[in-house]
């Protein structure tokens, strides 16, 4: 497994997850960011944070179970790679935990939905897929320009 697949595989899990979730549907002249959007982002939020947490309690209790020392240089080796695999996701886990729980208390504050550079409102179908954007997608796309161009 190279490196790239581990970050690719992290983001199949995080929308599999998202799948779970019935997406809102707003009713025709609803205000944005109302009552019932911000209940709703928040169950999903705290509903995702749970699940992660649970991932996060049973890659332990596993490694723990399976701290087996292997007398084959390659299967020790082997062992190595995959505990390390799975720390690295554990890491992205439980980063993306904490944007969670910094999203939960923007909605508290009445400040979720709305980009963090130009302040528009960021938009129901984008929050559904990634429910901690910060910013909207034009911003985004803009970041991630500047972004290329510094890599390059």
């Amino acid at each position: 497994m190279s490196a790239l697949d581990s970050p690719l595989r992290f983001n199949a899990m995080v929308e599999a997850t998202l799948k779970q979730f019935a997406p809102y549907v707003p009713k025709k002249g609803e205000a944005y960011m109302n009552k019932k959007q911000l209940d709703h982002f928040r169950r999903l939020l705290e509903g995702w944070k749970s699940e992660l947490g649970e991932d996060i309690d049973r890659t332990v209790h596993t490694m723990q179970d399976e701290a087996t020392v292997f007398a084959d240089p390659n299967d020790r080796a082997s062992q190595e790679s995959d505990m390390a695999l799975e720390l690295r996701n554990r890491d992205r886990e439980r980063k993306l935990i904490k944007k969670i729980d910094e999203t939960i208390a923007k909605i508290s504050a009445g400040e979720y939905g709305y980009c963090n550079s130009c302040g528009v409102e960021i938009g129901l179908n984008r929050l559904q897929a990634r429910p901690t954007a910060s910013l909207c997608i034009d911003c985004k796309q803009l970041e991630e320009m500047r972004e290329r161009q510094v890599a390059k």
